[in-house]
């Protein structure tokens, strides 16, 4: 990825003035997401629709043009940052506006309904990450100073500097975010950038916006200026321009893969979680963590566990998994006994499809008769499914979906940490210190969690798949009279 300038042409302006943000169409039409650009919202000619799991229209995605990216990204680089004590109180701020207050014509309630109707999440889902992204917001400053390395200072006037001293900086300016629709969850991330200084562009995937415009709106109001963060939903054409305006980016569609050997690039990858048991440890004691780990917010985090390897015979752990995920209900995503994502009918059977040839000859205890439900309005939840592979070798224990679809395998210790790679979360039931080492060590394993804890635990400081300011900052040596 390259800094290019911006162009200069000004960009085609609205038929109408935008009006208030998200709010419903004034005739009782779909809820109208306008871009969210450096001057206020901008309502464009080209929109895309964005429908519930039925298929219905619930709202409309303005689109920016190529020409309009590229004059926002301008204006965020002309910008300055807001001084840091400033910026984490307007987090904190716009985190409690996010969780409890009306944006744009939509209460919570309005957002979380839309939002689990859109992707197909559980309702109880939605609600737990809107909670989320209340204590990560309130949390954040305490989490940045974990990520910063022990022996720098965050400001140059620091008196430590005196007698030399790192200091803690930013990698670059303006950071652009290419969303994930999976979970509002992944939203969560991103407000570090502007913590430490960055100016930031969104592009909400047109599978969910909802939660990231707003979280902009949120920020906006709590204090950032128009300049400071925008949100830019685009087309494929204009989301390349958004990545050259940028110095900086993360996310995980189609565009970013494009740029995945770029340093300037961060890709988010799928985690292929998985769980290790071993023969010193009596797994009917972890059953119910397992279950929860593979199933917890209805399997659509990259945090769920989607292998489970078992060293000895895995034949009764994949019968009791199955027996506990089948008892889960099938219902609308907005039931409040909702725990599995719902999809279209046919996204759902064209999943099946893709799941049934991939599985080829695995043993099916879960889901061989097929895992869709249709729920009679164009809609179907995806129930789980629990494939047996002959060996943790086989490729397909890598394989991750949208939904509690787990792979169990014998392991042996002469395979050692080589089936285990290429792993956001390892839950790694085992007292084998030796092991516990090798995992460690292994550079392609993100995470490992000993004993009893299930794949999805994180708390303040914790990294995801690292520090994510450990790609937005760099430490420079200052020493001054």
């Amino acid at each position: 990825m390259t800094t290019a300038p911006a162009r200069t042409t000004a960009p085609a302006h609205a038929t109408a003035p935008a009006a208030e943000l998200g709010a419903p169409a004034p005739d009782g039409g779909p809820i109208q997401l306008d871009v969210l650009g450096p001057s206020g919202p901008y309502r464009s000619r080209t929109r895309a629709p964005v429908a519930d799991v039925s298929g219905q229209p619930v709202a409309e995605l303005s689109l920016a043009p190529a020409v309009y990216v590229d004059r926002a990204m301008a204006a965020l680089r002309r910008a300055r940052p807001l001084p840091a004590d400033e910026r984490i109180a307007a987090i904190v701020r716009a985190g409690r506006i996010f969780a409890s207050e009306t944006i744009g014509g939509l209460t919570v309630d309005d957002y979380e309904h839309a939002v689990s109707r859109v992707s197909g999440v559980p309702l109880t889902v939605v609600r737990a990450a809107t909670r989320t992204a209340l204590h990560r917001t309130a949390q954040l400053h305490r989490g940045l100073q974990h990520a910063r390395p022990h022996g720098a200072v965050g400001d140059w006037r620091d008196p430590l500097t005196r007698s030399g001293r790192a200091v803690w900086t930013r990698r670059g300016e303006v950071f652009a975010v290419h969303a994930a629709g999976n979970h509002p969850g992944t939203h969560t991330l991103w407000p570090e950038a502007l913590a430490l200084g960055y100016r930031v562009a969104v592009r909400p995937s047109r599978r969910e916006p909802f939660t990231p415009h707003r979280l902009v709106s949120a920020l906006r109001m709590a204090g950032f200026g128009e300049d400071q963060v925008v949100l830019l939903p685009t087309d494929h054409a204009a989301a390349e321009a958004l990545l050259s305006g940028a110095d900086l980016a993360y996310g995980s569609d189609e565009v970013i893969r494009q740029y995945a050997d770029d340093p300037a690039v961060l890709p988010l990858t799928p985690g292929r979680s998985k769980i290790l048991l071993t023969a010193d440890t009596d797994w009917r004691a972890h059953l119910d963590t397992v279950v929860d780990s593979i199933a917890h917010h209805g399997g659509t985090g990259c945090v769920n566990a989607t292998a489970v390897l078992v060293e000895g015979d895995p034949t009764p752990v994949a019968e009791a998994i199955a027996e506990r995920l089948a008892a889960l209900p099938a219902l609308p995503p907005e039931d409040e006994n909702a725990v599995l994502p719902v999809q279209s009918a046919v996204a759902a059977r064209a999943l099946e499809k893709y799941v049934r040839d991939r599985a080829g000859d695995a043993r099916c205890h879960l889901g061989g008769d097929g895992f869709v439900e249709e729920l009679g309005d164009g809609s179907a939840v995806l129930r789980p499914v629990v494939h047996q592979l002959d060996s943790a070798d086989d490729d397909r224990a890598g394989t991750e979906l949208p939904f509690p679809c787990v792979w169990v395998a014998p392991w042996s210790r002469a395979q050692g940490v080589a089936p285990l790679r290429d792993t956001l979360i390892l839950g790694a039931y085992t007292q084998d210190t030796e092991l516990i080492d090798a995992f460690l060590d292994e550079p392609s394993i993100a995470n490992v969690y000993i004993g009893d804890h299930p794949t999805y635990w994180t708390d303040t400081g914790i990294p995801h798949d690292g520090y994510l300011a450990h790609f937005l900052m760099r430490t420079k040596g200052v020493i001054r009279g």
